[in-house]
């Protein structure tokens, strides 16, 4: 019993994807996000589909079993604790090159099977390097100084706000005022 092309051809597929969800997962997410929570479900997700799409793409289905996946997926988002909108974004990342790298059939090139994974590759590391580090970040605080919410203390308020935090706010929201209890709850921008 040797090799036969068709399992070669799954062979190359998957070590073709495993190599693409290696650099979007640990050389792109990983780098930036050192908590391994994630990677090893981005890795599992992407075989676990890869696989699943390569076998039942040989049956005759239509393309909509793969945005059925897609569906499927989406579900679980919210039968599961919530997972921050970025690791849902990888997560769709390493699903979707699983299903194009299991489902592109004889009719597409590797040329063309290649340039969309380096184009996604491409993509994801220049939106997560250049993109997305030029954004503020954010946060909700809880502030007791109410006295500094006045348009004239605006400047004392951002001052404290700094010296407080420790974040380079560049600027606030002032949200829901309670005056009851004297606290107002400000959205803080800030640089990473």
């Amino acid at each position: 019993m040797g090799i036969t092309p068709e399992l070669y051809n799954l062979i190359i597929r998957f070590g073709f994807n495993l190599f693409v969800a290696f650099i979007i997962i640990k050389l792109i997410y990983h780098r930036d996000h050192k908590g391994n929570d994630f990677v090893f479900t981005y890795f599992m997700f992407n075989s676990l589909i890869f696989f699943f799409a390569y076998l039942l793409g040989n049956i005759d289905i239509n393309m909509g079993f793969g945005f059925g996946m897609f569906a499927v997926f989406a579900i679980l988002r919210y039968r599961t604790d919530p997972i921050p909108i970025k690791e849902m974004t990888y997560l769709f990342i390493v699903i979707t090159i699983g299903v194009i790298n299991a489902l592109s059939n004889t009719d597409v090139s590797y040329s063309t099977l290649l340039f969309t994974n380096m184009a996604l590759v491409i993509l994801t590391f220049v939106l997560e390097n250049n993109w997305q580090n030029s954004l503020l970040l954010r946060r909700n605080i809880v502030y007791e100084k109410i006295e500094n919410i006045k348009p004239e203390n605006h400047e004392a308020l951002l001052s404290d706000l700094k010296n407080r935090t420790g974040l380079d706010i560049v600027q606030f929201e002032i949200r829901r005022t309670n005056f009851l209890r004297d606290t107002v709850n400000i959205r803080v921008f800030f640089k990473k």
